[in-house]
């Protein structure tokens, strides 16, 4: 091993050696641990801290890393205590995740530090959203994003290398290739050489480096960020080393070639470096036995600190609080009277506009919604008056974008994402339901983001243009859902949704775009989420619906005068204003729910087993569901017709009413 000292003089390498041999001990210290029970799990990266702790020494304090669950000295050399890193560790109260979450998995904003989640890649998406955030902003940055080698098969890992190609963001995507994925060998795991070799399809530059060299990775990683902040570019960087013990302790290592361990145990990162110092007159034998005394007798103080911290006493409240963001927002009336007759996508389109001209920080994203404005045209016009940066188009890439949008947030800013079709939210599935939805709980980060999802049937378009998908996401904690369903409901809702710094799923109805209109005030105002609102007045039965179902119970109504119906329109479904329903239906004594969604495990399910519980003496008949069919939505326009709830709502209603 070829150690390359350049500029660095004496004190800065032996700095260098304290921050590679910090993490070792403690590493060492965590296994001895493990051994006596007195921890359950660790997953280590002995003989992969140079990667962590040469490519840190690298970065500015201010800019972000986002490391994997093996990078122990990012931790260590951005000076995070130890005593506070064991409490994550422990899931003691004084954690950052406050004994939610273990391991690597939570942020920091103190350090600059965002880990991972167990679902190998999102984080990368996170880089770019960062690194836009920094571009945006005029901040001469680096972000700097770890994977391992089996993270770069995931999907992730070419939609974050693809936009940041794409939108020239200063990001290094660091690959720890350690030979294995758990037990997989690479061979097993990709065909190509070197994995660098794949940023020649991204248009970006590609390196391998050793790994297991300090210097090499600090050098490197210095020269890179240096020209990235200066010259915005992704950069993709490999750096080869092993890993020396199990995935984690319990899985063992019996899968690995024992010359495997003998050829890497000579490549051992601290070792070498310690030998090169020696050879360098920068060290001498005396100050290592100094430090390492003065290393395990702070280890044991923080560590044993730590154990005598008291349990977490569970405390209800405090959990569901933590869920989501504390945010109260005053609902806003208009600042003067003027209305103007607006159809429910021009009121989306005002309310988009006027959140972008309050934020100069909103940043809207989505496919084909520049120039071109959207496939239903909701931001045509809109880079005319805010530029590219902020209305920009993205690759076909849902949760490469999703991603982006929380790491647009981690860095300052508020995002809105088109969905171009909400069908196409599954492509981003785990960034909403694993990312945005927990991370408020898991460290308390906000995670300003809108999802737009133009949803629902009715215009024939079949079954991945079509879906009612709102359930997917009113049973995930974390995330608010909202589904207005008139003009100035839509413009309201969306202006409090983008106010929200939780992540906000904000259904809106295509079939609604151009059908409905009313008079909506010119001025920005909002409508609190979480509200519902009786838009007919009843004595007989309530039907308790949102979105396109309102209509229908519009229409049933207007078809039955002689009948007195209450019509309740939930306007957001998490959370949704169960004091309102439960005051119709002790009213009217009847309850029909009524939805565009499939009928088993649709939200509707979730009202029904609420009435029964809390209004069951006030009824006079059993709650019924109004449901579409249990079946794919079919594009014919009769099968279409014949799946919707709209076919069934007639004779349910009888069925009410007669009971």
């Amino acid at each position: 091993m070829i150690f390359e000292r350049k500029n660095v003089d004496n004190d800065k390498l032996v700095s260098f050696y304290k921050a590679l041999l910090w993490p070792r001990m403690i590493e060492e210290k965590m296994l001895i641990l493990l051994r006596q029970g007195r921890i359950g799990k660790w997953f280590s990266g002995i003989g992969q801290e140079a990667i962590a702790v040469g490519s840190t020494l690298a970065m500015q304090p201010s800019e972000y890393i986002l490391p994997m669950h093996r990078n122990l000295g990012v931790f260590t050399t951005r000076d995070i205590p130890l005593s506070k890193l064991m409490a994550q560790w422990q899931g003691k109260a004084s954690g950052f995740t406050k004994g939610r979450d273990r391991s690597f998995h939570f942020g920091t904003q103190e350090y600059k530090i965002i880990g991972m989640i167990s679902h190998l890649g999102p984080q990368m998406a996170l880089a770019d959203g960062i690194a836009l955030a920094d571009v945006l902003g005029g901040q001469k940055k680096a972000t700097l994003v770890y994977t391992g080698e089996g993270g770069t098969s995931e999907g992730d890992f070419h939609e974050a290398l693809n936009v940041a190609s794409v939108w020239n963001l200063p990001v290094i995507f660091l690959i720890e290739n350690n030979g294995y994925g758990l037990s997989t060998p690479v061979n097993e795991q990709y065909k190509c050489e070197k994995l660098s070799d794949r940023a020649i399809g991204y248009g970006i530059e590609g390196r391998t480096i050793d790994g297991n060299n300090v210097l090499e990775v600090y050098n490197t990683i210095n020269e890179i960020a240096n020209d990235i902040r200066q010259n915005p570019k992704p950069v993709l960087l490999e750096c080869m080393t092993f890993r020396m013990r199990g995935h984690e302790e319990a899985s063992g290592t019996k899968y690995v070639p024992q010359h495997l361990f003998d050829e890497w145990k000579e490549n051992d990162p601290l070792t070498n470096f310690e030998k090169f110092l020696l050879d360098e007159g920068a060290l001498t034998y005396d100050q290592i036995e100094v430090t390492r005394r003065g290393y395990t007798a702070l280890i044991d103080i923080e560590i044993e600190k730590v154990f005598s911290e008291p349990d977490i006493v569970p405390d209800l409240d405090t959990e569901l609080k933590d869920m989501y963001k504390p945010f109260n927002l005053p609902t806003f009336q208009p600042s003067n009277k003027s209305k103007t007759n607006k159809r429910y996508i021009d009121a989306i389109s005002d309310g988009l506009r006027q959140g972008m001209k309050k934020h100069d920080k909103l940043v809207l994203m989505g496919q084909d919604i520049a120039e071109y404005g959207g496939a239903f045209k909701i931001t045509q016009g809109f880079v005319e008056e805010f530029g590219r940066e902020r209305v920009r188009n993205t690759p076909i890439c849902e949760s490469g974008i999703v991603g982006a949008a929380m790491g647009l947030s981690i860095n300052g800013y508020k995002s809105v994402v088109e969905m171009q079709f909400a069908d196409f939210v599954t492509c981003a599935f785990n960034q909403i339901i694993n990312n945005l939805a927990k991370t408020h709980y898991r460290w308390d980060e906000a995670v300003d983001v809108v999802v737009r999802m133009p949803t629902g049937a009715g215009t024939g378009a079949g079954p991945f243009h079509s879906q009612s998908n709102e359930a997917w996401f009113t049973k995930t904690p974390g995330l608010k859902v909202v589904y207005p369903a008139f003009p100035s409901d839509a413009k309201g809702l969306l202006l409090a949704a983008i106010e929200d710094p939780n992540p906000v799923i904000y259904f809106e109805h295509k079939y609604l775009y151009r059908s409905i209109s009313e008079d909506i005030a010119d001025d920005e105002y909002t409508i609190e989420i979480g509200k519902a609102r009786v838009v007919r007045e009843g004595t007989q039965a309530s039907i308790i619906t949102y979105g396109l179902g309102v209509h229908w119970a519009l229409d049933y109504a207007k078809h039955h005068s002689d009948r007195s119906v209450e019509i309740v329109d939930l306007r957001s479904l998490q959370p949704w204003d169960k004091e309102a329903v439960e005051a119709s239906v002790k009213k009217t004594g009847r309850a029909l729910i009524l939805h565009e969604d499939t009928l088993t495990n649709g939200f509707g399910g979730e009202i029904a087993a609420h009435l029964a519980e809390h209004c069951f003496t006030y009824l006079d008949a059993p709650v019924m569901r109004c449901a579409s069919l249990d079946t794919a939505i079919p594009m014919n326009k009769a099968l279409e017709d014949q799946f919707l709830a709209k076919a069934r709502l007639e004779e349910m209603m009888e069925k009410l009413l007669r009971y």
